[in-house]
């Protein structure tokens, strides 16, 4: 048996480094936008099971050989492998960021390097939300987050290994038998996970550990050489492997819910690979995955991933978000540039840093306290260019604009950046109503009823805001309202993400539960103890989850619509639902920053940031249902474009909410409606 385990322990896998070329290939083919390949992103998963089963591999000798682990030797080894690589790309990465990044943009980048310094990007990314599957303006460092999550594997594991030999006195059975209940637990964890908070599913170790388990479970059965099984089982199985791989590359796009139960297809499919193909049959596929491109493409997989994102969104950013690339251009970033600066990378940092003889023949503690040292040099530099970056001035076109005295039809687009607009560019994303600080407008998390006053608390008639952020952002203008009528009460029901239109949304791809109990909830208060008012406004770009495609979303939420509105005028509320306003494919204010001379660049055109089909569809449903409907878009965009400024003011805080500043300007033209629907005289009229 140790003969064996020796054989296995030196031979090297070129099916293996064949899986890496497969991996990093789907995933560089997914980012640069090739059709088809709309699930590309499981190369990372089959990553995860390679690395895995790799790394316990080596583990699961040392401890068979020695009876031990060395530990100081393992993550010396590990780092010399993963970091400098990792910390260039990061470094260069940062520098072209300065460069080419608009100034509103910088400073969340360079947040994103620190956490890149600092190991954490995974967990990073989790806490701000981030959803890697659609996120508009995504970060050059977010593919780092596949790195956070096996750098902390790398971290926990040998302890736990070694801990689970001990426990089970290093009986084969046993220790295989740990590992799989390990990766079991940690798989359960994240098909529970997912539909509760995707992100944290997504990027957490927690959740994503069972990949990196199955791989060191099939390192666990190879230990002592491949099962004895007819080698034609060899090679279907392998196959198999190869076609759950790709199956899941060309099936699964940006709406699957992932991961979740859909990366145990990918993930097992690479096991299988691995444990198929450890025999190397003829007639399996480690003679395709052998052939020199693939084993050259294997080679430099790592130095292709870290290099490839950076290109494609460092240079997305220089020419705008407002300015999608093309698919052609993107394929020479993302794949025909990436790799010759690949394979540099590869020849003159990972491969000469992976073993330097300063190094290998010094104690591993060399090592150690080395990269501690230069990452604490790094951390101080970010730090330092994070507080330059939050100082820096977006800038303005340095002439004053009119200030507006009444919202107009068309709006007064300002062509530049004014002196004295509001809200500045750097304070435009705080611009948001004050339910925000004060705790009334809830996370995805909260399902409670809110109890949340605004305006005159003892007023006569009671206005309820109720919905999502859409609804929120309409606040000021409602609150103005108050104000000037003197005996107007608001309460506020808003939850993120949340509208109070009766349809399951998807949020992060699952379908939103909380929402669901939430707004029922809200709906029962309000049957209950009918406001005078209900005032509704919702984001109209959700994807539903008992509906797909364009038209079969816009009637399944034009029912939900007129049932929210047939209860709440049942309960004997009038209800006043307000369009929506228009989406960006990107930030404005970052536009903004980038062209303060000349803003109409950042203008969104009217017929692309609008659905006028899906508006008049609103509109029928809420008026067939006896509520009243208010489109204040001819007071947003013109009859071509939606400006970014408008007169002194900035619009939007982000790609679909206007701020406050805005919507309080817009006040005068919806306050006839709601006077109306409360029954008291209009203030002045615009």
């Amino acid at each position: 048996m140790a003969a064996t385990a020796t054989r296995t322990r030196r031979s090297f896998r070129t099916d293996v480094q064949g899986l890496r070329a497969i991996a990093v290939g789907l995933v560089l083919l997914y980012h640069a936008g090739v059709p088809f390949i709309t699930g590309g992103y499981v190369g990372v998963d089959v990553f995860f099971v390679i690395s895995g089963f790799l790394i316990s591999s080596h583990l699961l000798e040392s401890l068979e050989r020695d009876g031990k682990i060395r530990f100081a030797e393992f993550y010396a080894r590990r780092i010399r492998r993963i970091l400098p690589a990792s910390l260039v790309v990061a470094v260069l990465t940062a520098l072209a960021a300065i460069i080419f990044y608009p100034p509103l943009a910088l400073e969340r980048v360079l947040r994103d390097a620190l956490a890149t310094i600092l190991y954490v990007p995974n967990v990073w990314f989790a806490i701000q939300n981030t959803d890697y599957l659609a996120d508009h303006a995504a970060s050059p460092y977010q593919h780092y987050w596949s790195l956070g999550v096996e750098e902390q594997f790398y971290l926990l594991w040998p302890l736990i290994l070694l801990s689970l030999a001990l426990l089970v006195r290093r009986r084969r059975g046993l220790l295989i038998a740990g590992i799989a209940v390990l990766a079991a637990a940690s798989l359960i964890g994240g098909i529970l996970m997912t539909p509760i908070n995707q992100p944290a599913a997504f990027f957490l170790l927690p959740t994503r550990a069972w990949e990196l388990l199955i791989g060191a479970l099939v390192g666990a059965v190879l230990l002592h050489g491949a099962p004895h099984v007819p080698r034609w089982v060899d090679a279907i199985g392998g196959w198999i492997g190869i076609g759950m791989i790709l199956g899941a590359a060309v099936l699964y796009d940006d709406g699957t819910v992932f991961p979740g139960t859909a990366a145990m297809l990918p993930t097992f499919g690479t096991a299988l690979v691995i444990l198929f193909g450890a025999r190397a049959v003829s007639l399996g596929p480690t003679r395709a995955l052998s052939i020199r491109p693939m084993q050259f493409i294997g080679l430099i997989s790592y130095s292709l991933y870290l290099v490839h994102w950076p290109l494609l969104i460092v240079t997305q950013a220089a020419v705008g978000e407002q300015n999608p690339l093309r698919l052609t251009i993107k394929v020479l970033l993302g794949v025909v540039l990436a790799l010759p600066l690949a394979w540099l990378l590869f020849r003159f940092v990972e491969t000469p840093l992976r073993a330097p003889r300063a190094l290998v023949h010094r104690p591993a503690q060399v090592t150690l306290w080395g990269t501690l040292g230069l990452t604490a040099v790094l951390v101080i530099a970010t730090v330092g260019a994070v507080q330059w970056s939050a100082t820096r001035d977006a800038g303005t076109g340095g002439v004053v604009a009119a200030a507006p005295d009444f919202p107009t039809m068309p709006p007064q687009a300002t062509t530049f950046v004014p002196r004295n607009m509001t809200p500045s560019l750097e304070a435009v994303s705080d611009d948001v109503a004050p339910m925000y600080g004060d705790g009334c407008h809830y996370d995805v998390t909260r399902e409670d009823v809110q109890d949340c006053h605004y305006g005159n608390t003892d007023g006569d008639l009671t206005v309820a805001v109720f919905g999502d952020s859409h609804s929120a952002q309409w606040f000021p203008a409602v609150d103005d309202f108050a104000e000037s009528a003197g005996n107007v009460r608001i309460d506020t029901y808003t939850k993120s993400s949340c509208p109070a239109v009766d349809v399951t949304v998807l949020d992060k791809d699952v379908p939103y539960a909380s929402c669901d109990r939430w707004r029922d909830a809200v709906l029962a208060s309000l049957v209950a103890d009918p406001p005078d008012l209900v005032v509704i406004s919702s984001y109209a770009g959700y994807g539903l989850a008992d509906a797909s495609g364009a038209q079969a979303i816009a009637d399944a939420w034009a029912r939900g619509v007129e049932s929210t509105v047939t209860h709440l005028r049942e309960a004997g509320s009038e209800v006043l639902v307000i369009a929506d306003t228009p989406r960006f494919a990107s930030a404005p204010a970052t536009c903004a920053s980038a062209n303060v001379l000349d803003v109409t660049v950042c203008a969104g055109e009217r017929a692309s940031v609008l659905d006028a089909d899906f508006t008049a569809q609103e509109r029928a449903a809420v008026e067939a249902a006896g509520g009243t409907y208010a489109d204040l878009t001819d007071f947003i965009c013109d009859a071509e474009t939606c400006p970014v400024i408008i007169d002194d003011m900035f619009v939007y805080r982000d790609v679909n909410h206007m701020t406050s500043t805005f919507v309080s300007y817009l006040a005068p033209a919806l306050e006839p409606t709601l006077a109306s629907l409360l029954g008291i005289d209009a203030g002045t009229d615009p």
